[in-house]
């Protein structure tokens, strides 16, 4: 089975923690896609990558864009792993369907959005159920990542 991690955002949006864990991931030499259910959200994330950070470069495109398969990191809003990725982050409100050949599955939930707070429980309990293994990872107030589960 796929490991998954929860990511519970408490002191932070997604724009200002996602670019992180997809650096780390990038560094491991994964493939990413990042799963979106709203097209606005995905283009806004697209053009903030390129601009998040001054020392920075994170290459990547979207389901819409040139080459989707070619690219390291995906943003998208479909589910097909059109860039063959190893890791699959679930944000906005996506949730994973089948995560068959991913090596680690991230679902990211805003802890102020009781839609997907309760959206997150909610697979908790069906991936268990399917016997993924799980993790729960909490901000603190320094925005740092501490395993709760």
């Amino acid at each position: 089975m796929i490991e998954v991690l929860f990511y519970h955002l408490t002191e932070s949006k997604l724009d200002e923690a996602l670019p992180a864990l997809i650096e780390k991931s990038l560094e491991r030499k994964w493939r990413v896609a990042v799963e979106f259910t709203d097209p606005d959200l995905r283009d806004e994330l697209d053009i903030h990558l390129w601009t998040y950070r001054d020392d920075a470069f994170l290459p990547h495109g979207t389901d819409d864009g040139e080459e989707p398969e070619r690219q390291p990191v995906l943003l998208t809003v479909l589910k097909e792993n059109i860039n063959k990725a190893n890791i699959r982050f679930f944000v906005n409100g996506a949730t994973p369907g089948s995560l068959e050949g991913y090596d680690r599955g991230i679902l990211m939930f805003d802890g102020y959005n009781p839609e997907e707070v309760e959206a997150a429980r909610g697979e908790w309990k069906r991936l268990k159920a399917e016997g993924h293994a799980l993790t729960y990872w909490q901000q603190t107030p320094e925005r740092r990542w501490v395993k709760k589960a």
